[in-house]
């Protein structure tokens, strides 16, 4: 079922392999997309869907150096390249739009303020990467945030869904909100990360109010249909934790599928010893949510295809295998061997790791 196509709401994709968000960190001056990343992407047009690294809608919402934004004009401008460079290799594009919230540094932030937050709570060991005093990279902790007002909430959204509209106005088929792995969304949303006593906290009810007003702006901005929503369940990496996992995500498919969105994107925790998603939290997904269902985690091909015979999911994303074989549909479909991926490429650099994994043809 992997190479079969497949309707997203309209949208023909070519075969269920989807390549998911990938932070590579290689954005130009401004946090401006590249003509490098440009090639990047088109290379990888073979996936039927192709869904961009996190992007962040605000200065506020950049938590690592050398991510792109979509805020600005020549921003957009950048993006045009990629989206461009894509639909001309028949591929179709949707940008990870992102606030991470707490997981930033004053480095990066305007005036060296601090990150922002639901609560102003830490997360001891969780880092991000910024250029030091001597121009090079280096992971360090994150700073300690300062919680949002009621006004700030509500600009937030609004970034948010100016960032859409940007998306759309740079050529994206349509956008994916980032709420998962810890970040501003899922700090809403978790009720480790969320004490407020305000109405964007406390109840299940409250804690959902920030998902639920974003999803419905950004939706009448756009379109329904153009968007999609990224969720890691039981990914605890950057600190973000819920008491009752279950109930809380299953409340929030329910609220997203009530809006008529066009996807979920679940993250399944993928390292080592952690928690499994069990068969009983996929069922109850595929109850509360009747749109497209997609899954991401140390899947393999065999993997893949039980999970699509099974119904549990509609399309599969693979996440190191797209970064390592830009041909990988075609590498699946014949059985090939497949790119080693090369890890100390992974965040900033040029080509290296980046574009220059050779395709079958080179071969």
């Amino acid at each position: 079922m992997l190479f079969t196509e497949y309707n997203l709401k309209n949208l023909r994709l070519k075969n269920r392999m989807v390549m998911p968000p990938l932070t590579r960190a290689r954005a130009g001056e401004g946090d401006v997309a590249t003509e490098q990343m440009a090639k990047y992407y088109a290379q990888r047009a073979h996936a039927g869907l192709i869904i961009t690294e996190g992007t962040q809608v605000s200065k506020q919402g950049q938590g690592y150096a050398n991510t792109p934004g979509i805020y600005t004009e020549e921003q957009v401008k950048g993006w045009k390249k990629v989206t461009e460079a894509v639909h001309r290799k028949g591929g179709i594009i949707f940008a990870q739009l992102w606030h991470v919230g707490r997981v930033s540094h004053i480095s990066l932030q305007e005036n060296g303020e601090s990150p922002v937050a639901p609560s102003a709570i830490s997360a001891p060991g969780v880092k991000v990467f910024i250029k030091g005093e001597n121009g090079v990279g280096e992971m360090v902790q994150h700073s300690h945030p300062r919680e949002l007002t009621i006004d700030e909430i509500k600009s937030t959204i609004n970034d948010f869904r100016k960032a859409a509209r940007n998306a759309i106005d740079a050529g994206f088929d349509g956008i994916e909100l980032h709420g998962a792995n810890g970040y501003l969304i899922e700090q809403f949303l978790d009720s480790q990360t969320n004490r407020r006593s305000d109405q964007y906290g406390g109840s299940l009810e409250n804690r959902l109010r920030f998902l639920s007003e974003l999803v419905t702006t950004v939706a009448e901005e756009i379109g329904a249909d153009k968007v999609g929503l990224r969720q890691a369940p039981l990914t605890t990496l950057m600190g973000a934790r819920d008491d009752n996992p279950e109930e809380t995500y299953i409340a929030a498919a329910k609220l997203v599928n009530k809006i008529g969105i066009a996807y979920i994107h679940i993250a399944e925790a993928d390292w080592e010893d952690a928690p499994v998603m069990s068969d009983e939290f996929k069922r109850m997904y595929r109850e509360a949510f009747s749109g497209t269902l997609i899954y991401a985690g140390k899947y393999n091909k065999d993997r893949a295809e039980e999970a699509l015979e099974k119904g549990v999911a509609d399309l599969i994303a693979f996440g190191r295998l797209f970064l390592a074989n830009p041909d990988l549909p075609l590498r699946f479909q014949l059985g090939s061997s497949l790119n080693k991926v090369r890890q100390e490429y992974f965040f900033g650099g040029d080509e290296k790791g980046y574009t220059d994994y050779p395709f079958l043809e080179d071969d």
